[in-house]
């Protein structure tokens, strides 16, 4: 079987491997601007065929599968929903951000990869474009023998606003319980909650406690989980790379009550982007059709 890519014009981009419905990636997204527009994967399966994203929730519409998303840059929200306000805890204001597709810049598909470059545009509440960012999108590696494929993603956000830009999180605004939830986000499919969470380099497990593993540090996060339906199970790898800020970041991480997780940049201090300055940001996923426990994925990793 080989790669193959659909693009509906100011649409999606969809990527096969076969018959099997790797992603779409939604990059004309049409979702309400209180939810921050922006572009999203969604769904994105195994190569088994189970989804493992979950878009606008019940409980968080502004959710959208696999997103890049900032909660606070300068004042506006690129998260989508509330905001936190110190003393008043979350408030809707009218700061909620977007991002915008401006344009492909290539686009390649071979039997074996998949290459997409983007150009996309952060625009305030205001109107007014503060980020330039040229995005990344590959798929390097699928092994229908092993049950797994990679999604590699990178992010070079440029701030064009003329002054320093400055990324935040709740927690950085005052969250009492110190959650900083912002950066890279993928939120699970529904039937992966209270799966297992796994945080590298000797971190914690769990399945049942969210704050076992918040805010713990690690070159990588794992979820595994059981689907409804079928007697299969999934194991979603999230991958830290030792070139960005931080590293190894902060997870914010749930399992508890919802499933998702994302690599904080800003899980407790604010990030200044000076004028004219770009940051970049390198990140790694691997979907899994079946259950890899920690010496399996180190092994991998290694």
């Amino acid at each position: 079987m080989t790669l193959k890519l659909v693009h509906t014009v100011n649409d999606q981009i969809e990527l096969f491997y076969g018959d099997v419905p790797l992603f779409s990636y939604v990059y004309q997204a049409q979702t309400a601007a209180v939810e921050s527009t922006r572009p999203y994967f969604h769904p994105i399966r195994t190569l088994a065929g189970d989804v493992v994203t979950n878009f606008r929730p019940n409980d968080h519409r502004w959710h959208h599968g696999l997103s890049m998303t900032m909660p606070y840059v300068s004042g506006d929200n690129f998260w989508g929903g509330k905001s936190f306000v110190s003393g008043q805890g979350y408030v809707q204001l009218d700061n909620n951000g977007q991002q915008r597709h401006m344009d492909w810049t290539s686009l390649t598909c071979t039997s074996e990869q998949a290459d997409l470059r983007q150009r996309v545009a952060w625009v305030s509440y205001g109107g007014e474009t503060w980020i330039d960012e040229e995005r990344h999108i590959q798929v390097r590696e699928v092994n229908a023998d092993a049950g797994y494929w990679t999604l590699d993603l990178g992010f070079r956000l440029h701030n064009v606003r003329g002054e320093a830009l400055v990324f935040g999180s709740p927690a950085t605004e005052g969250r009492p319980d110190g959650v900083g939830y912002g950066g890279l986000f993928w939120r699970g499919a529904r039937d992966l909650t209270r799966g297992f969470i796994v945080i590298g380099n000797g971190g914690p497990e769990t399945s049942k406690s969210d704050m076992e593993v918040m805010g713990h540090r690690g070159p990588w996060l794992a979820c595994l989980g059981l689907h409804d339906a079928v007697d299969r199970s999934s194991t979603v790898i999230m991958v830290d790379q030792p070139g960005n800020p931080r590293y190894p970041t902060r997870w914010f991480a749930r399992t508890e009550t919802a499933v998702g997780a994302s690599f904080a940049l800003t899980y407790e201090d604010t990030y200044t982007l000076e004028a004219d300055a770009t940051l970049a940001l390198d990140y790694r996923l691997i979907f899994v059709s079946g259950a890899w426990n920690r010496e399996k994925i180190e092994a991998f990793l290694r």
